[in-house]
């Protein structure tokens, strides 16, 4: 029985065959198949009712509703990879979604809560965040999609990822849960430092992405890492703004050695020596002197 609703095509539509038909279709998509976009749904469920806690002045919950979402956001492309599930249509969802719960979501909630106190510079700084998420995620897709990315491109982002954008910019928020004043003054700094995160997110900045270190943990750093990371629930549960606060400064606080990490390893001065250029994963890129790359 047809039903009025199009066929899932996870990987779009089907190329036609020589005689102008198409070819064999599955009758059934594997349920592994649609968990990963079910994952991206709660992600934009999360998001979406962080906006409306937001706008009933239940802004804990609201900032809550946002990181949940970015944590559903860091697991579903795993996910995707574990189950063998990758899709394009996921691909193309995951970055939508990723407008409203790190653009959106963010900046409605950083305006009901303080940048409304900057009135219309507030909404400005509010718009500009929002498009800068667009921005930065359009570009994101750009260079993953290119056929000629730099070797540095698989180790470090252009820019401050969407997701810890949405981390940083709600730091007037953790501080103001915690006591900072709210008034004109804070709302106008918020402001200033709202589209600040949006300039960082689509600048060329080199942010180190971790992906050097999926190789693995060493064997007698297992037992500390594990206890790191409870140490670290455990704050983020007892003490979740200061530690929230804590989290963003530090990341904030490591922009500037990533940078220079890159530079040292893949900037123009590295090229221009003809060295071999050591990578995270601990292989080397030999660089010609007098070749640049297209960055």
């Amino acid at each position: 029985m047809q039903t009025p609703f199009p066929p899932f095509e996870p990987h779009g539509p089907e190329e036609e065959g020589p005689d102008g038909g198409r070819g064999p279709r599955l009758r059934e998509i594997p349920f592994r198949m649609i968990i990963p976009n079910l994952i991206t749904v709660l992600a934009i469920c999360a998001g979406m009712t962080g906006i409306r806690l937001a706008f009933e002045n239940n802004i804990q919950m609201a900032v809550a509703m946002v990181l949940i979402a970015a944590f559903l956001d860091g697991i579903d492309g795993r996910v995707a990879r574990l189950l063998k599930a990758q899709s394009k249509f996921g691909a193309q969802m995951d970055s939508l979604a990723d407008i409203i719960n790190f653009g959106v979501a963010p900046a409605l909630v950083l305006y009901v809560f303080i940048l409304d106190q900057a009135r219309s510079f507030g909404w400005i700084a509010a718009i500009v965040f929002a498009v800068a998420a667009g921005l930065r995620l359009a570009r994101f897709n750009v260079i993953s999609e290119s056929p000629n990315r730099s070797a540095w491109q698989s180790y470090y982002f252009v820019g401050v990822p969407a997701p810890a954008g949405a981390l940083l910019v709600l730091l007037p928020v953790y501080l103001g849960i915690m006591g900072l004043p709210i008034d004109r003054v804070t709302g106008f700094a918020a402001a200033a430092y709202t589209m600040f995160i949006g300039f960082l997110m689509i600048s060329r900045v080199p942010v180190y992405s971790g992906k050097g270190l999926s190789g693995g943990v060493r064997r007698d750093l297992v037992m500390p890492f594990i206890l790191g990371a409870v140490v670290y629930v455990s704050l983020l549960m007892s003490f979740t703004w200061e530690t929230l606060t804590l989290t963003a400064l530090g990341y904030l606080a490591t922009l500037p050695f990533g940078a220079r990490a890159w530079s040292r390893k893949y900037g123009p001065k590295s090229r221009q020596a003809g060295t071999s250029i050591s990578r995270p994963d601990g292989k080397t890129d030999t660089v010609q002197a007098g070749i640049e790359r297209k960055d």
